[in-house]
This record gives structure tokens, C-alpha cells and sequence, in this order.
């Protein structure tokens, strides 16, 4: 890979040499051209000497423009660089800040570009897949030895990009990878500020570049000259705040101006004039330049801090040729340097001075002009896009077109600018123009796929409130209908829905995708009764329906099945919606009937169908670049592995896909991750940690049934059966609700049965008893739902044959321990306290919750052990030491040797069946029990252990 280059060092600076770089020891003192930074330095080389034995880091860098930043960056990369690190850097430009991922393309060169060429070829939106193909390829790489990559002006990053550290940095943390990423502070807020809260709260170190000491600054003077200065003229000197670039500028100033004299090795002032601003420095500068030079300057500080001179010429309108000699005196005055095949500005401060000598008018001409050239170039309008929102006009219809382009262009990678240049075209579209529509309709997307939703919604209803024809304001109403699904509002989402399919004369398309809306909404509010006659229409005459309308219809009608207790039926409408939808356009496919299968198989205990059909959905959403849904395979595996039995599995994927939701502003699944948390929290026996999600949970004030039934967890865990009951007694008053629960969740049969007695409502534990088993009679095809309503009948009925049977039944490993241990407490009550087979249930059902994670149940167990006189120490201090080899748990073990052999995450997680996210959890488990911190590390202890292997 090649590394990029950044522009705009100050022209006194002296570069190191390399056996002072590569010693270590001379960077350690201020030393001239770099004063006043050892306590900086030091941290920079502990970070490189830190990776050359294996271990990553990640500094990030702020001050003022020109307090030194740009500088701290050459040195570091000059240091790396003599070390024998492999370097990739790259820089934001205000100029192109909505050009996706130019930061990453800079440092990463072909292999960047190569990803976005192809995203044409692929996606609607492509961020995601993007950011796993950047991985993939930086990981290929970083496996090959240290490196560092650095990134300069992220306070201009485009939103991909900082998409792509927020991603990148954290998954990468075991490689030998410095990162160093730099920030000018003060800058208009940006996604930086963020992304750096981010790192740093991950143990990212901050370094806030100050002004320079006294010290630092006579030093400077001193170097400059060859002189001390006299105290005078450090006295001005302290006008240059402790800025090198001013203080810089400010002395070579003097020089030019003769205002200083050496005597006797002593500097004197001779002229008193104070330290010029920059932009004094600036006209100063411009003003010993030729008319043409300082005119070509002007022109080229428009195009941006840096720019190519085919662009200049063109603006200019001349031949490149006839601008040689004046390029030439603008590099010669210091007032440009070359940047690989472009020229930039020397500093940041310098072009912000010079732009400043245009006035507001003519700069704002000067962009229209450009924008004008650029977009008449052809190819893509993304390079025009800048200069166009600093000065298109209302109704200005060539620049219009060419931010309309700019928003379809950008949509692929980089949803957040398209959202802002859409937006910017709408409020410059006069409200009666016939564009107004589609550019209505663009902004609304790009909003959507941007997980702006708020935005969105609000949009949709004030265009809604003017007079549009009756086809456009159906589509307006599905528009609203769709986003409100997104936001996980199902119940509204219906209302609009059938709003847009009341309208007169809608075309078969529109009707259809007002059909799929509608019905999905249906199902997730479960409003069957209210869609079930006109879904059983649509799939009685699906020749008459359109993909999305049928897809729809069988998602609905598989509700209806699923409310009714019959599995199977349900189970086959899903799968006729995921054939439909799969042979039908995008829209239908947007519906994901697979994940609803996912978690019907799930909860009917067929983990490995629903393991391979989530890695479908989630296959599937990554190719149709359907964002919205990025965070659900993550979340849903997390339910997945509550029933598995895998606690710690399931608090890891509910983490990440919590995390990807906030990161993409998804959050219509957010209560099903917050409740895994809380489950896990509970069986862990961390309450106050469970109670926290339960606050959370309640404050999102959406409908979740499942979730619930979680909630209903936590509150029996905090304050007891009563607390549960009167917070959630649907299952034992609603016959509906009570057989989606037991549904979709058959392990709470035997919770409710107990909590019921616990109450002293006997009544209520029959209700539940006899569903359980009328859903067990009716499902024989799903053996789960017998073990559940054995375990529920033998609590009921105290029957040790039911509990038994349960325990050998039962497909989960926490329902199988739950089982054991209610069989454990019958026999023990029967029989005194003495019954070694109650000691032997006992005994199952704690090895079980210790497997699991569930310690709070654990605990439980050895205290019913403790009273028959039996004492069991803590599975984790009897079987397992806290660190070292053998405290690593199977799973563990086996993700060490796959990365010790030089797997990648997405490689373990291919090879185990699992997540990267869960793998990365695991490695870190790993480093933490071993005492190491990176695959370097690891590795050598594994051939440590095994020489011979």
C-alpha cells in the first residue's frame, strides 16, 4: 500500500534524520525544528516500541491550527517509517468532505478505490459491506508485521469515513496497529467530536497539543537566527501565543523586513512592530507577489486547501502551461507546496487568510463557477457537490440537477451527505416546481437509510400537508407508513398505510407496497383479526398481487397461525414469503420474512435451522444493503443463544447489535437486545445491572411481547413472584397472549406455572398447565413444547415422572438444569431431606447453570444442597483457576489456537459457526486470562506450550 502525503508543513521545519529517528533516544529532547513536545514524543514512541512487540494503540491528537499537529504526525510516520513499520496516511480536505471514505482511499490507494468501483455493481447501500472489505484487506495486512496509519484533519472526514474508524479501530485492537488520528480543535462540530468520545472511552489516548513554553519559544527564536534573543524581543515574541506556525511566520517576517540584528551573538530588535496576524501575513505576502500570481492564488484558494492545476487552468481559463510561472513564484513566495499530483496551500491558516482576501460575492461566484466546470466535465457530479451548496440559488435548475445527481451518486456509500444534499436541493425547489415531488421522495430515503427517522417523519407529514395529486399523496402516506415501521412504531405505521391504500385510481405497485406495510405492521402490533380475511384474500388470488402485497399477506397469516398454536402452518407461510419475496423486486426482500423464521424456528428449539437461516437474513441484508435491519442478526442471536444455554455468547451479541443500531439510528429491535441483557443480567444474579435495562426498557415506551415476558424476569428477581405478576399477568387473563408467549417462548410455561403457586393461585397454574399441553397435543412435530408442559404439569401436580421427562427433554441446557432442579426439590421435600437422588438432581441441575453462565440460580441450587447437608464449592474456584491456560473454557481454547494460527475474526467466526463479534469477546477473555494483550503475544505462548505442534 502506498502511503499518502499531507500537505502544509511549515517550511523552517527540519526533518530528522534517520539514525535520529530510528535511535529513539535523540526524538526524546527538544531538539531544533521540534521544540517543546518531549512529553508528546514520549507517548508516540512508547505506542511504536508497543507494537514492535505485538501490541496495538491508538492515539488521538487535537489543538489549534498550527500549534504543531501536522508536525507530531511527519515525525511519528519518519520514526515508523525508520523502524521498518508498514505506513498508510491519509488526510480529510474541506474541499471534499462529502467525497466518501478520501481520507481512506488517500492512505489505502488502490484498494479503496477498487471497493467503491465496484459498489455500482452491488448495493443500495454498501457502507457495511465496505467497512468488512476495508477490514479484511487492512487485517491481511496488519498481520504481516507493525504498522501505523494516521489520518490527518479528521474535523473534515466524511461520514463514512468516520463510520469506518468507529468500526475499524476497535475490531482491529489485537493487531500490531498504531493508529494515530488528528484533529484541528475549535473546527464547527463534526462526527469527530464523536468518534473521538468513542475511542477514548475504549482506552484510546488523547494528546490536547498546547501552546509552547517559554522555553520552547526562545528556542525557536534561537534556531531561527543562530542568536539568543534579547528579553524584548521574547516579550513580542508572547504575541504569537505559543503558536509555532505564527511564531514562524511572525520571525520570518522579521527577517524579510531587516527588523532584527545580530550583535555580538546577540539578537536585538530593531523595529518594534508587534506580531502580525496571519491574514496581515497573508496580504504582506500576497503583496510581493505579481498581479497574475496573487490572482491565480485567489482562484485556486476557492477550489480548496488543495487542488489540481487542470481545475485551475479551467477556472482561469487558460492552458496549464500559461500558469507555470506564476505557480512557480507562488511555490518559490512558500505559498503552496506540491501534494502527490496536486498543489496545496502550505498550511491550513495560510489558505483560510488568502480566501478571506476574497470578498463574499466573489467567492461565492468563484464557486458557482467551479461547480459549473466540474459538472460539465461529465462523470461524477460528487467532486462538484461543495462548491455547489456555497452557491446555488433558488431555482437555479443546472445547479439543482447537479445536487440531484450528487444525492443518487452518494447514497451507496455514504447515506448522511446524501441526506444533506438532498435536503439543500428541497429548500431551494420552489414549492409548485414538478421536481419538488421526487426530490421529496429522494430526501425522505436518503433520511431513512441514514437512520435520521425523526427527520424523516417529520418531512413526510409537512409534505403531506400540501396539495399534491391523489398518486403522490399515496406515496407520501406509504413513505411515513415505512419509516414508521423503521422506528418500530407498527400501530401508526398501519394507520398510514391504509391511508395511502384509500386513496383513488393507485397503480398495482404502489397498492402492493401499501399492502406489505399494512400487513407487517398488523403482525408486529398483532392486529391478526383485523388483516387476516384480506391477507387470505391476497394468497387465495396471488396472481391479482403484486410480490410485496403476498409477501405481506403470508407474514400476517403466519401470525394468525402462530396466535392460533399451530407451529407448522406458521413455519410454511414463512417460508412461502421467503420464496416470494426472493423472486420478487427489492421491496419485497426489505420485508425479511427469513428472520421472522429465525425466531419462530428458535423458539421451537430447531437451533440449527435457525442458526443457518440467520446467517442467511444476515447474508441477505448485507447484499441488499438494507442498513435498517444491519443491527436485528445480531440481535436475534442473541435470543438464539438465551436458549442455547450461552450467556455470555448472548450478552455479547446483544451488545453488538445494540451498538451497530446506535450507530446507524436503527432502533425498532433495540427492546429485544435490551431484554437479553437483562435476562442475562438476572440469571447472572446481578439485579441492580438487570433493574438498569429494566428502566431502560420501560423508557422506550414501545410494545414488545417477548420483552415483556423478560421484564417480568427481572421483576421476580428483584422483588419477588408478587412484583412479577403485577407487573405482567396478560399470560393467565388473555388466552392470546398467553399462546404467544408459551409460543415463542415455551421455557415460560414452567416459570409461570411456579410463580403462579408461589402467589397461592392455583387456578391460574392449571390455566397455564392445560395450554402448555393443548400447544404440546397440537404440535407433536415440536418435541420442545411437550418437555414444557412436563415440566410445567410436574410443578403443578408434583410429579417426579413429568420432571424427569422434562429433564430429558428439554433441548436447552438452562431448561434442562431448571427442570433438574425442581425435580431435585420435589424428591428432597418427599423424601426428608435424605434422598440421594435428590442430592443427584441437585447436583445436575448446578453443573448445568455454573455451564451456562447462571449464577444466580446457581447459587440457588447449593443453597438447596447446603440444607440436605451437602456443600459444593463454586464451580469456577473447584474446576477452573481464574487465569493461565486452563482457566480458558472450550470455547476459549479453541478461538486461541484458531487465531494462534493465524486466523483472522471473520476466519474463527466462519470455521465455529459464530459471530465475529462473539469472537472477538472471546479473545479478549483470552488476553485477559493469559496476561497478554495481542495475536503476537499469543501466538509465541501457544508455540511456547507446544514446541512440538
Amino acid at each position: 500500500m502506498q502511503a499518502g502525503t499531507k500537505h502544509g508543513l511549515q517550511s523552517s521545519d527540519v526533518s530528522p534524520s534517520v539514525s535520529e529517528t530510528s535511535a529513539g533516544i535523540e526524538l526524546g529532547r527538544s531538539r531544533r525544528g521540534w521544540r517543546g513536545r518531549t512529553r508528546e514524543w514520549r507517548l508516540v514512541e512508547g505506542l511504536l516500541r508497543a507494537a514492535q512487540s505485538g501490541r496495538g494503540g491508538v492515539l488521538l491528537v487535537e489543538g489549534r491550527s498550527g500549534i504543531g499537529k501536522s508536525r507530531l504526525l511527519a515525525e511519528a510516520i519518519d520514526a515508523a517509517a525508520a523502524r521498518g513499520f508498514t505506513i498508510a496516511r491519509g488526510a480529510a480536505d474541506e474541499s471534499a468532505q462529502l467525497a466518501p471514505l478520501k481520507p481512506l482511499i488517500s492512505a489505502f490507494g488502490e484498494s479503496a478505490r477498487t471497493l467503491l468501483a465496484s459498489r455500482e455493481l452491488l448495493f443500495s447501500d454498501s457502507r457495511l459491506w465496505l467497512v468488512d472489505e476495508l477490514q479484511d484487506r487492512l487485517e491481511a495486512w496488519a498481520a504481516r508485521g507493525p504498522c501505523l496509519v494516521a489520518f490527518d484533519d479528521l474535523q473534515w472526514a466524511d461520514p463514512t469515513t468516520l463510520f469506518a474508524l468507529r468500526s475499524l479501530v476497535p475490531e482491529l485492537a489485537s493487531y500490531p496497529l498504531v493508529w494515530i488520528l488528528v484533529r484541528t480543535a475549535g473546527a464547527a462540530e463534526s462526527g469527530a467530536d464523536r468518534l473521538y468520545e468513542v475511542l477514548e472511552r475504549d482506552g484510546a489516548t488523547l494528546i490536547e497539543l498546547g501552546p509552547l513554553g517559554d522555553d520552547a519559544v526562545a528556542e525557536i527564536v534561537t534556531d531561527e537566527f543562530g542568536a539568543a534573543p534579547d528579553p524584548e524581543l521574547l516579550a513580542l515574541a508572547a504575541g504569537a501565543a505559543g503558536n509555532p506556525f505564527l511564531l514562524v511566520e511572525w520571525l520570518k517576517g522579521l527577517r524579510d523586513e531587516a527588523a532584527v540584528e545580530i550583535t555580538d551573538g546577540h539578537l536585538d530588535l530593531v523595529s518594534r512592530q508587534l506580531p502580525r496576524r496571519v491574514q496581515e501575513i497573508a496580504r504582506s505576502r500576497l503583496g510581493r507577489l505579481s498581479p497574475p500570481t496573487r490572482h491565480l492564488l485567489q482562484v485556486a484558494a476557492v477550489l480548496g486547501h488543495s487542488f489540481s492545476a487542470d481545475d485551475l487552468a479551467d477556472v482561469l481559463g487558460e492552458q496549464p502551461s500559461r500558469l507555470l510561472s506564476a505557480l512557480e513564484e507562488a511555490q518559490a513566495a512558500g505559498a503552496v507546496v506540491p501534494c502527490e499530483d496536486r498543489l496545496a496551500f502550505r498550511h491550513d491558516l495560510l489558505w483560510r487568510a488568502v480566501a478571506e482576501t476574497i470578498t463574499v460575492s466573489v467567492r461565492q461566484a468563484l464557486h458557482r463557477q467551479v461547480g459549473e466546470i466540474l459538472l460539465k466535465r461529465g462523470g461524477s457530479a460528487i467532486p462538484a457537490v461543495t462548491h455547489l451548496l456555497c452557491s446555488a440559488q433558488p431555482e437555479d435548475t443546472a445547479a439543482l440537477a447537479g445536487l440531484d445527481r450528487a444525492a443518487h451518486e452518494l447514497l451507496p456509500t455514504s447515506a448522511q451527505s446524501a441526506a444533506d444534499v438532498a435536503i439543500r436541493a428541497l429548500e431551494l425547489t420552489a414549492l409548485t416546481a414538478p421536481e419538488r415531488f421526487d426530490r421529496t421522495g429522494t430526501a425522505l430515503y436518503s433520511l431513512a437509510t441514514a437512520g435520521r427517522l425523526a427527520e424523516a417523519t417529520k418531512l413526510a407529514r409537512t409534505a403531506l400537508g400540501r396539495t399534491w395529486p391523489p398518486e403522490q399523496v399515496a406515496h407520501l402516506y406509504y413513505e411515513l407508513a415505512y419509516l414508521l415501521m423503521l422506528a418500530g412504531r407498527p400501530g401508526e405505521a398501519v394507520a398510514e398505510a391504509e391511508r395511502a391504500l384509500a386513496q383513488a385510481g393507485l397503480p398495482a405497485e404502489l397498492r402492493g407496497l401499501a399492502e406489505q406495510v399494512s400487513f407487517q405492521g398488523m403482525f408486529a402490533a398483532r392486529a391478526f383479526r383485523r388483516g387476516r380475511d384480506r391477507a387470505q384474500a391476497v394468497v387465495t388470488a396471488e396472481e391479482r398481487h403484486t410480490p410485496p402485497a403476498i409477501v405481506g399477506a403470508h407474514i400476517l397469516l403466519a401470525g394468525v397461525d402462530w396466535t392460533a398454536g399451530r407451529a407448522a402452518d406458521a413455519i410454511g407461510h414463512l417460508r412461502t414469503a421467503i420464496r416470494v419475496a426472493g423472486d420478487g423486486p427489492i421491496q419485497a426482500r426489505h420485508a425479511h420474512p427469513r428472520l421472522i423464521l429465525v425466531n419462530a424456528l428458535s423458539s421451537m428449539r430447531r437451533l440449527e435451522e435457525a442458526e443457518a437461516a440467520l446467517e442467511s437474513a444476515a447474508e441477505e441484508i448485507t447484499a441488499l444493503g438494507h442498513t435498517a435491519y444491519a443491527a436485528v442478526p445480531a440481535i436475534f442471536r442473541a435470543k438464539q443463544r438465551i436458549a442455547e444455554g450461552r450467556l455470555d455468547d448472548a450478552a455479547t451479541e446483544a451488545q453488538a447489535g445494540l451498538a451497530i443500531a446506535d450507530q446507524l439510528g436503527m432502533h425498532a429491535f433495540d427492546l429485544v437486545g435490551i431484554a437479553v441483557l437483562a435476562i442475562v443480567a438476572a440469571r447472572r444474579g446481578d439485579i441492580d445491572t438487570a433493574v438498569k435495562y429494566a428502566e431502560q426498557y420501560r423508557s422506550l415506551r414501545q410494545e414488545g411481547h417477548w420483552s415483556d415476558w423478560a421484564m417480568a424476569l427481572v421483576a421476580e428477581a428483584q422483588g419477588g413472584p408478587e412484583k412479577a405478576i403485577e407487573l405482567y399477568n396478560a399470560p393467565y387473563t388473555d388466552p392470546a397472549e398467553r399462546t404467544w408467549l408459551l409460543m415463542f417462548e415455551p421455557a415460560a410455561a414452567a416459570w409461570l406455572t411456579r410463580t403462579a403457586l408461589a402467589v397461592g393461585s392455583r387456578s391460574d397454574a392449571e390455566t397455564i398447565v392445560a395450554a402448555a399441553g393443548h400447544l404440546a397435543d397440537g404440535n407433536p412435530e415440536f418435541p420442545t413444547l411437550a418437555a414444557s408442559e412436563a415440566h410445567a404439569r410436574g410443578i403443578l401436580h408434583r410429579d417426579p415422572a413429568a420432571l424427569a421427562h422434562a429433564v430429558a427433554t428439554h433441548v436447552g441446557s438452562w431448561e434442562r438444569a431448571s427442570a433438574a432442579e425442581d425435580l431435585g426439590a420435589l424428591r428432597a421435600h418427599e423424601h426428608g431431606g435424605s434422598d440421594q437422588d435428590a442430592i443427584s438432581s441437585l447436583d445436575q441441575a448446578l453443573e448445568g447453570y455454573q455451564r451456562t453462565g447462571a449464577l444466580r440460580d446457581a447459587a440457588r441450587v447449593r443453597a438447596r444442597l447446603r440444607d440436605l447437608g451437602v456443600r459444593r464449592r463454586h464451580w469456577t474456584q473447584a474446576e477452573r483457576p481464574l487465569s493461565g491456560w486452563e482457566s480458558l473454557t472450550e470455547t476459549e481454547g479453541t478461538v486461541a489456537a484458531l487465531v494462534a494460527q493465524g486466523l483472522t475474526n471473520p476466519q474463527v467466526a466462519r470455521q465455529m459457526f459464530i459471530s465475529p463479534q462473539t469472537v472477538k469477546f472471546h479473545l479478549r477473555q483470552v488476553f485477559r486470562k493469559l496476561g497478554i494483550a495481542s495475536r503476537v503475544e499469543l501466538a509465541r505462548l501457544t508455540a511456547e506450550r507446544t514446541p512440538d505442534a
